[in-house]
């Protein structure tokens, strides 16, 4: 019955982002919203779709990548005064593929240590700025469930203080799969108040080391985060 519960809410999940997607690319297609005006805040579109704020992020960066969305940190988004051309569907750039918990956790060992040049050539003082109220907001979490929440924007924010959109795009692909399916069900398995408190020290580690610029110390700590996440994950299986 659990089981059931859970697929049900992935589903429903799953549903209110491509509700999310859509009605967007709508207006920005059909002109609702005209070049240069600003489109409803996070908090209305998060209450409008019922989408996490983490989910929300993904979809506007997604359509600012393909041209039809500017934004501006402290103000908000604005349709791009001249939008591109949006690939909806199967057009999607990335579609997520089958892919299993074993496959994933291999390619994130390889790629993920690959972000920490990236991060220390082209980041931002705003961008580990993010990086650092993520570790707080994951620390004040009240449950599990908004820690691993917190914990998968977390992640997010590495790609995207890369400040390369493929690597964004490729990194948003691996986080659609991580809320999916096996993998979300293992998740749930091996999340404790212990192993939290492990992740939240982990996470730190690795947000100081990189405001730092300190390459090396970086990208071990990441590697040996992943190496023991997949450790605790694949035991399992």
């Amino acid at each position: 019955m659990r089981g059931m519960t859970n697929t049900a809410s992935l589903q429903i999940k799953t549903d209110s982002m491509e509700s999310l997607r859509m009605e967007l690319l709508k207006g920005l297609q059909s002109g609702s919203w005209p070049p240069g005006s600003r489109l409803p805040t996070e908090r209305d579109l998060c209450a409008t779709f019922g989408v996490s704020r983490s989910g929300l992020r993904r979809v506007l960066a997604e359509l600012r990548e393909q041209g039809l969305i500017t934004q501006k940190v402290g103000s908000g988004t604005y349709v791009a005064d001249k939008p591109g051309k949006a690939e909806t569907g199967a057009g999607r750039f990335l579609a997520v593929p089958s892919v299993s918990p074993a496959e994933l956790m291999e390619a994130r060992l390889l790629l993920e240590p690959m972000l920490v040049d990236l991060i220390v050539n082209n980041a931002t003082t705003a961008d580990f700025d993010r990086l650092e109220d993520c570790c707080a907001r994951a620390e004040a979490a009240q449950t599990l469930d908004e820690f691993e929440k917190l914990d998968s924007e977390l992640h997010e924010q590495l790609a995207l203080a890369t400040q390369n959109a493929l690597f964004i795009s490729v990194f948003r692909l691996m986080a659609e799969i991580r809320e999916s399916g096996e993998w979300g069900f293992l998740k749930q398995k091996v999340l404790t108040a212990e192993r939290r408190a492990v992740l939240q020290k982990e996470h730190r580690q690795i947000v100081v080391a990189l405001r730092q610029r300190d390459v090396d110390t970086a990208r071990r700590a990441i590697f040996d985060h992943l190496a023991q996440a997949r450790l605790n994950l694949l035991w399992r299986i």
